[in-house]
């Protein structure tokens, strides 16, 4: 049982579904008699999702009970009557072929992209996934066109859904060169306790870090040692699943990350930087249940949430998908989180009188000026500086570096 002192995981228990060493061997025998799934990347993405304890107390791709109870009501109901939420259904899609392959197995093996057995699905349930549109709807709130996620995962997958228990033979690796920072929330609770955390706050970010993140950070450290806590320790906690192909990818993104604790924008003694293995969904209020949840099974006991958290711009509107205010509101009031103390953030913007990032204040409005992140791009990849204070140097270099490769990238092609 791994538990923190902090804050207990979901359900009371740390899922850990990794096969020990030892038993390797008899499951991989086990396996060549299997009908075989094979996973997308997306999918395998899941499967370490599932696999480290992300998703407690989930310890399988959802069976239908649980996927109906995620879809509907956003949690799930455990067998003493308590509810953990569980906003995102987490499910493998298969097609008739597979179906038709499987026939009446009780377990099957998963197959990862590049032909290795990973998994084994034990005592699995087969159900229809036809009505694509009703899942659509009840995550997004919408089933217009261009919904990323939607687009790559659920509009080509099969018409049947596959749940069962996992078991994954050995631990997911990308060798990527990242995946020292893909700590698992078991890693993550050892580490909060080694460094002797008496509270952690987690920041979810899919983008680059500027001065106005950090100076929010920094400022709930203080907040925090202000409530009587000794030592806070910040996750900064980067998203490295599947992202929408115009947001920055992971290894520009950690490599600027990187640059932010060198020049000590952040303090390296009291942050530690990781990467959170889930796809992204863009699906606002109900996606950022999903991410507050996966950090209380991390050891988080805060949770920082600011404007628009895991939104994007509608699809085919010119408008935001999501209510901007509503995802930090749900935050409070959705079931299974009441353990989890949500901090709302200020709004930073860049102080022109003072030449920094500060928090904005309305008294002299005309003094900010707020920097998009499209505006942040169109600098980079016009190789133009954005004002000083904005983000650390060399942490901005990362990003033009990015930018005018990618466009030179495009050019050749």
């Amino acid at each position: 049982m791994i538990k923190s002192s902090l804050i207990e995981p979901d359900g009371g228990t740390l899922v850990d579904l990794i096969v020990p060493e030892s038993q390797r061997y008899s499951k991989m025998t086990e396996i060549e008699s299997m009908a075989k799934v094979n996973l997308t990347r997306i999918d395998m993405e899941w499967v370490h999702v599932i696999s480290e304890g992300w998703a407690s107390p989930l310890r399988g791709f959802m069976r239908e009970s649980e996927y109906l109870q995620s879809l509907h009501f956003n949690c799930l109901r455990m067998e003493d009557g308590s509810v953990v939420n569980m906003s995102l259904p987490i499910v493998l899609a298969i097609d008739d072929e597979t179906k038709g392959r499987i026939g009446s197995s009780l377990h099957v093996a998963l197959v990862g992209p590049l032909g290795d057995c990973v998994a084994i699905l034990r005592s699995i349930e087969i159900y229809k996934h036809h009505n694509k549109e009703e899942r659509i709807a009840r995550t997004w709130g919408t089933t217009a066109p261009g919904l990323p996620y939607v687009d790559e995962v659920i509009t080509p997958s099969g018409d049947w859904l596959i749940g069962g228990d996992l078991e994954v033979l050995k631990p997911i690796k990308y060798s990527d060169g990242l995946d020292n920072y893909r700590l698992s929330p078991k890693q993550l609770r050892k580490e909060f306790e080694s460094r002797k955390a008496d509270a952690v706050f987690a920041f979810q970010l899919r983008n680059p870090v500027h001065n106005g993140h950090a100076l929010l950070m920094n400022d709930t450290r203080k907040r925090l040692l202000e409530m009587g806590y000794k030592n806070p320790i910040l996750l900064l906690h980067p998203l490295g699943g599947f992202t929408k192909a115009d947001d920055v990818p992971l290894d520009v993104r950690m490599e600027q990350h990187s640059k932010v604790l060198e020049d000590g924008v952040l303090d390296p003694e009291t942050t530690i930087v990781a990467i959170f293995p889930s796809p992204m969904h863009y699906a606002g209020p109900t996606e950022v249940q999903w991410h507050a949840k996966a950090r209380i099974n991390a050891g988080a006991n805060f949770y920082i949430v600011g404007r628009d958290p895991a939104g994007m711009a509608h699809p085919t509107e010119k408008r935001d998908l999501y209510d901007p205010d509503h995802g930090k509101k749900v935050l409070t009031m959705a079931p299974g989180l009441h353990k989890l103390n949500i901090l709302p953030f200020k709004v930073a913007a860049y102080d022109n009188r003072e030449n920094k990032m500060a928090f904005f204040d309305p008294s002299r409005a005309k003094d900010f000026l707020f920097i998009s992140g499209t505006k942040m791009r169109a600098y980079a990849k016009n190789g133009e500086n954005p004002p000083n204070g904005f983000m650390c140097p060399s942490g901005w270099k990362v990003l033009v570096e990015y930018y005018q490769s990618s466009q030179a990238q495009e050019a050749s092609q």
